[in-house]
């Protein structure tokens, strides 16, 4: 339910038609690309001309989200209605929070009177500046490291507002210890908010930088080990949502620019299952049932969805894997057409054998 396709705008880092093949070898049979194209789906033309080319390429389902503000500028609020009608699934600025908070609150009311969500990247921009987490190892790199508090002060905020005013929120891809308590306790107070996380929070450490370098380098950065932990006890106890990927393709000239300019994101539509059994089902931190209904059913009723369950006159939406398949994972078995990943190398264990649409195959190992 969080991706990036780059189509239109960034066609040499991914396209509707490259992520799509990525995303149906990883086992993904719908897929919810974030707004940061160029141009933005701020208005019905543009997402419908990326609905239109998804139904051209024709493997999975790709729902889009619209942006929250014209142009991501956290300025001007869209046509929601409008927006939603057209096909939008919900709406988010991505990786350009809405900073002020007014503005986000008056999103928050109209697109909760439209019986949709905004699905928020939290991050407070005056402690965000760096390339990883600020500690130990960006000390060690000689890089800015990034504040914790840049996701869990915004992720704050938007609790509040969600909170005072009985509205839906949605927090993407959590990473930090602070993060995952709030939003336990709000749940526990009743407080309308989800949250989603990726696999890489729960595989890797602040530490994975120092071996995958900028293949390492994301926003929000890899955390420290009680992060993590904390991120797993999340996912047990029903804290966490969804599993998500946050495929965030870039060409290797991009990343090749260093660790302090190179581009925040990594590739996830093909680990995102294996790295789960690898991290956690193996481990005997979730079962399967836990890792579908985080990765499958929970994400498809967030968004309010008709998918994510086999059952008799459902969509015929199906993944077959094998869970014990182990193997390691070379950047010559890649789809996508961007090959930033930290998991080249890793052993990984699981892998997609078919991915059926609509009754349809549309990969087979």
């Amino acid at each position: 339910m969080h991706c990036h396709l780059r189509e239109p705008g960034f066609e040499h880092k991914e396209t509707i038609e490259t992520g799509s093949r990525s995303a149906v070898k990883g086992g993904f049979t719908t897929v919810c690309p974030m707004p940061n194209t160029k141009p933005t789906p701020d208005n019905k033309e543009v997402l419908e001309q990326i609905i239109k080319r998804a139904k051209e390429v024709n493997l999975c389902n790709v729902l889009p989200y619209a942006s929250v503000t014209k142009g991501e500028k956290g300025e001007e609020l869209v046509d929601y209605k409008e927006l939603k009608d057209a096909g939008a699934v919900a709406f988010s600025d991505d990786g350009m929070p809405v900073e002020n908070a007014k503005t986000i609150r008056q999103a928050m009311f109209e697109v909760n009177k439209i019986g949709s969500f905004l699905a928020e990247h939290c991050e407070e921009k005056s402690v965000a500046k760096g390339a990883i987490n600020a500690g130990e190892i960006a000390e060690e790199l000689e890089v800015e490291g990034v504040f914790p508090e840049a996701e869990e002060i915004m992720a704050a905020r938007d609790i509040v507002i969600a909170e005072t005013n009985h509205l839906r929120t949605h927090i993407c891809h959590i990473s930090t210890k602070t993060s995952v308590n709030m939003i336990r306790d709000a749940k526990k107070r009743g407080v309308k908010v989800t949250c989603e996380t990726c696999p890489h929070y729960y595989f890797f450490t602040q530490e994975e930088v120092l071996e995958s370098g900028v293949n390492a380098k994301m926003n929000p950065p890899l955390r420290t080990k009680e992060d993590k932990e904390a991120i797993i006890e999340g996912l047990k106890d029903g804290t966490i949502d969804a599993i998500i990927t946050d495929h965030a393709p870039h060409a290797e000239e991009e990343k090749a620019k260093g660790l302090a300019t190179a581009p925040n994101g990594i590739i996830g539509f093909e680990t995102a299952l294996p790295a789960t059994i690898t991290a956690l089902v193996d481990k005997n931190k979730l079962s399967y049932l836990d890792m579908v209904r985080l990765m499958s059913y929970s994400p498809a009723k967030l968004l309010n969805l008709e998918r994510g369950e086999i059952k008799l006159g459902a969509v015929a939406d199906i993944t077959i894997f094998d869970p014990n398949i182990e193997y390691i994972y070379t950047k010559e078995s890649i789809v996508s057409k961007s090959k930033n990943s930290p998991f080249i190398g890793k052993k990984l264990k699981g892998q997609v054998a078919y991915t059926i649409v609509s009754g349809r195959v549309v990969y087979k190992r």
